[in-house]
């Protein structure tokens, strides 16, 4: 008897499979839970990736605290935190741990957390505008309740946020909206929720620090005049001085002040050194609240020493508000800085336009009309609108009209790329003349722009191998620091009394353990390891930004830091060195057959072929045939058109492409070869000598030759040539100038390979090889250490891309070269990989300048705190402008870091010193 399968739905949380399990079993039939397939088998739930903003990172000290704490969390296998950007990307397994609990054990370190977005495909984020009370959301939760598709649904009633888990094979996220707004009769209106437009928005903690600056601010200039104004004011000098209890009404004011300014405005230094101290690391909060402590508590100890024994030393209250006032300044300007850093993601969410224009059609395939939609519902087969002067809503291509479209937001490319039916569109750019009628391919995630910016974020997510040793001396830093502190303190104390220096430069009514305390706060003050934190991912963050914007996409800091150091550049021949638009330039018969007939037997043979030779062959026999005058013009790209007309062309029997070699099929039985000398001769068919030599010299003249054989004969010869990009002689000479050895390698014979190269100017070439075999070529030069960058654009370059230590992938190339490569060249020009590597040059020498004057601040700023030049200078650091000082070397380092955004490409003028009359 076969096996019966059932399946049975029931609604979530209304049965268990045990209880319908055992209710058949009782019935008298055996039963098995079995998995559903389409959880298990088609759609795992595998590893998801969530990106959650993290609030109260201050330096390299606190990324280790929380990286520490996720890596460590069951369920998730990776964790990377950036300081710069206040995000953290974790991969992690839903069915072990969820996103709350992630959230929970950030928040439980003592540092706040919110997920911004995960990789979830059945999930929606909406913004509902119309919900005012409790009616609403019963209403809301009503309609989808009874929506199809809907598995799960929470609504945020005071961020207006509706969260839907949904089956996409049920419902789409555009019907999800539709049936809400049509369910409610107009009542909510509904957008979604952008996760980039989320994610850059910093304004808030900018704002929050603002506020907490200027308060501190407010509440410090009175303090600051009782102290050094009003005595010299006899009316508010003699106010100050009238005793009221057992203390003077100035010294209540400035404690009363100080108060409010220390442990209210100044609670967030108190709560991040707290839990800095928790999880067992230290960072800059921890100093600067034992330094203001320090100062407040011996000012308040000092006024009840006074009280109880009438010796009345000075007090520092004034120290203390400073001291958090100017490091509140600090924190402020260094919000504003690292908000410029992150301008590029800004600018690339700000491309695509919010909505679009769909038209509506009938059954019969008739326009009825057109509806705004929001641009995040676009799905694809959409035919959109597009007016002139508007942004592309979508990637996609032309089905009707001709336009100019301004690229360069996304490519780099200045001049306006011609469209018309059958053109490629990319989302985010620019239509600029007549309206265009297009068809949405790809969305979300696979749309360039969003790939684009997921690049962008990944890189300035990543480290940079050098940010190790930031992180190594933020280990050790504030302990360091606080011993040098101690060191200070006991010092200057035992010196004065050991009598080492006269009693004259102690303050008034003071002793030596104050003289050396205040020597020992501008130590721990001064010190700064937040600009060391900082050095490497702000430069980071503005060079992937800078180079976005000029159509170079880096994908890490890794990946910056090796192209700084090439010493090899690997170029791929055709397509990269080369047009990519092979012509067929010659064809010669060395049979009794006639051009046509020797055309169509070679055209047929090479239509299944997806080879550019292959795609050139076709097109040149179909124009021979039919004069398409439009065929052989500098414009046809025979890769994207095919032939209207296939009726000429011969049957084809059991095609085979035999990679590096050619192709081979039947066609009336008889065997014919499409290919270069190998396949001929590995087939066993001989090549005479008078068609070698003409093969020869086609090669000698820098085309390709490609030999015919049918029924074990050389019936004729094609010579295919692909024209060199007009860039590639001056840029292989530019990188020799830069000090980097240009080399070819290539699949092609070694004469067409020389006679390329020697037109470019490259010496070293590897040619016949194989597309396994360019990246052994990459290892042979990586062998002694060389940094070996590779520059392709195909599927066959892959390998050699994923090899090297620098993969570029030039003209957006295929999905599969830019997964492998390092960095991705938008335009489909060369100079681009000068550009790489002196961007990446420019932006590492500005990353050794920060880390030059981050530890030369330190290690100059530290021992004149701690008073080294007070005897023979008699220079001394008040506490209040060490505090100063260290809250400005943060924002120097940003600041430093935000000149790369004045980053211009290399002119090749100015790397071949050509003067320009």
């Amino acid at each position: 008897m076969e096996e019966e399968i059932c399946s049975i739905a029931s609604p979530i949380l209304c049965h268990e499979d045990e209880d319908i399990k055992n209710a058949i079993e009782d019935a008298g039939f055996e039963a098995e839970i079995l998995l559903e397939p389409s959880n298990v088998g088609t759609k795992p739930r595998g590893v998801l990736v969530g990106q959650f903003t993290i609030g109260g990172m201050t330096c390299a000290a606190c990324v280790n605290s929380v990286e520490g704490i996720l890596r460590d969390l069951p369920g998730v296998s990776r964790a990377v935190v950036a300081l710069a950007t206040s995000l953290g990307e974790v991969e992690y397994d839903p069915t072990v741990i969820s996103k709350d609990d992630i959230v929970n054990a950030i928040e439980d370190a003592g540092f706040e957390a919110s997920l911004v977005q995960s990789s979830e495909q059945d999930k929606i984020i909406l913004g509902v505008a119309g919900v005012f009370n409790e009616l609403d959301v019963q209403l809301i939760e009503g309609i989808l309740s009874s929506l199809k598709g809907v598995r799960q649904f929470r609504f945020d009633r005071s961020s207006g946020e509706l969260e839907v888990l949904f089956d996409p094979e049920v419902v789409s996220s555009r019907s999800l909206v539709d049936g809400i707004e049509g369910g409610s009769k107009g009542k909510f209106k509904l957008h979604v929720m952008n996760p980039y437009a989320r994610m850059t928005t910093k304004d808030e903690e900018t704002s929050i620090m603002f506020q907490l600056f200027t308060s501190s601010l407010f509440l410090s200039i009175p303090v600051f005049l009782i102290r050094v104004v009003c005595p010299h004011i006899p009316l508010l000098d003699a106010f100050l001085l009238w005793r009221c209890g057992p203390f003077l009404m100035g010294d209540w004011l400035k404690w009363a002040l100080v108060s409010v300014v220390q442990f209210v405005i100044g609670k967030r230094f108190y709560v991040a050194a707290g839990r800095a101290l928790r999880n067992g690391s230290t960072n800059m909060d921890v100093l600067v609240a034992l330094g203001t402590s320090a100062s407040y508590f011996y000012s308040v100890g000092a006024l009840l020493y006074g009280a109880i024994t009438g010796f009345w030393s000075p007090t520092y209250f004034e120290t203390s508000s400073m001291l958090i006032t100017f490091v509140l300044l600090g924190k402020y300007l260094e919000c504003l800085a690292k908000g410029k850093t992150s301008d590029a993601i800004k600018k690339l969410v700000e491309l695509a336009p919010a909505t679009a224009l769909l038209v509506v059609k009938d059954n019969g395939g008739n326009i009825i009309g057109e509806r705004e939609v929001d641009a995040l519902l676009i799905q694809p087969g959409d035919i959109l609108k597009v007016l002139p002067g508007a942004k592309l809503p979508a990637d996609g291509v032309v089905v009707w009209g001709s336009s100019y479209v301004n690229e360069s937001m996304v490519t780099g490319e200045s001049v306006p790329v011609s469209k018309e039916v059958d053109s490629p569109v990319i989302g985010g750019t620019i239509n600029l003349h007549g309206a265009l009628h297009i068809k949405a391919t790809k969305i979300g995630s696979e749309a360039v722009l969003s790939q684009i910016i997921s690049l962008v974020e990944t890189a300035q997510m990543s480290k940079a191998p050098i940010q190790k040793f930031a992180d190594f001396v933020a280990s050790i830093f504030v302990p360091t620091v606080v011993t040098l502190s101690l060191i200070t303190l006991l010092g200057w104390y035992a010196g004065g009394a050991a009598g080492a220096y006269p009693q004259q430069w102690l303050p008034e009514n003071g002793n030596y353990f104050v003289f050396a305390l205040m020597f020992s706060i501008s130590v721990v003050v001064i010190a700064c390891p937040c600009a060391l934190g900082l050095a490497t991912p702000t430069a980071v963050m503005v060079a992937t930004g800078v180079g976005a914007s000029n159509g170079v996409l880096i994908k890490g800091g890794d990946a910056l830091e090796r192209a700084q150091k090439v010493q090899y550049v690997i170029f791929d021949k055709t397509g990269t060195l080369t047009q990519g638009k092979a012509k067929v330039t010659t064809v010669k018969v060395f049979s009794e057959m006639h051009r046509g007939e020797f055309l169509t037997l070679v055209a047929s043979a090479e239509a299944s072929s997806e080879h550019p030779l292959a795609k050139a062959i076709v097109e040149y026999a179909r124009h021979f045939h039919f004069f398409d005058e439009n065929s052989l013009t500098e414009d046809a790209e025979y890769s994207s058109k095919e032939s209207p007309i296939s009726a000429w062309l011969l049957d084809v029997a059991e095609f085979s492409a035999v990679p590096g070699r050619g192709i081979q099929c039947f066609i009336d039985g008889k065997r014919v070869l499409v290919g270069n000398r190998k396949l001929l001769t590995e087939s066993g068919v001989s090549i005479s000598a008078h068609v070698e030599q003409f093969v020869v010299d086609l090669e000698e003249s820098a085309r390709t030759g490609i030999l015919a054989a049918y029924d074990g004969n050389v019936i004729g010869v094609l010579g295919v040539a692909d024209p060199l990009k007009r860039e590639a002689a001056v840029v292989v000479q530019g990188l020799q100038k830069m000090g980097v050895r240009p080399v070819m390698v290539t699949g092609d014979n070694w004469r067409t390979a020389q006679a390329v190269a020697r037109e470019v100017g490259i010496r070293d070439v590897r040619a016949e090889v194989m597309p396994a075999g360019k990246a052994e070529v990459v290892r042979s030069f990586q062998k002694d250490g060389s940094i070996v960058a590779m520059v392709g654009d195909g599927i066959n370059d892959s390998p050699a891309l994923a090899a090297a230590d620098v993969g570029m992938a030039i003209g957006a190339g295929t999905d599969i070269a830019i997964e492998a490569a390092d960095y991705v060249l938008m335009r489909n020009n060369l100079e681009d990989v000068i550009t790489a590597i002196d961007l990446s040059r420019k932006t590492f020498s500005r990353i050794r300048w920060n880390y030059v004057f981050a530890m030369a601040y330190n290690v100059v700023a530290i021992p004149i705190a701690a008073g080294v030049l007070y005897p023979s200078l008699g220079i001394k650091l008040p506490p209040w402008a060490a505090g100063a000082c260290m809250a400005l070397s943060s924002v120097s380092v940003v600041c430093s870091s935000l000149l790369l955004r004045r980053y211009k490409k290399p002119r090749l003028t100015t790397i071949l010193e050509i003067t320009v009359e």
